[in-house]
């Protein structure tokens, strides 16, 4: 995990992780997934210094 992760964060991806590796899924990747899987929600709630603002949000229908 990135310095200044919350410890909320922190335990997310453990559990990720740990979950991972329980149900062998991403063999020898599940470190990387649940790193992805973590980042991306802390990009998209603004916890980083620069949001990716990502293409996962909808836009807003007319």
């Amino acid at each position: 995990m990135p310095r200044g992760a919350s410890p909320k964060r922190e335990r997310e991806y453990k559990k990720l992780e740990t979950e991972f590796k329980k149900e062998h899924r991403y063999p020898g990747r599940e470190e990387e997934v649940a790193s992805r899987i973590v980042n991306k929600q802390r990009a998209e709630h603004g916890e980083t210094k620069q949001s990716s603002g990502g293409g996962s949000k909808q836009s807003a229908k007319k």
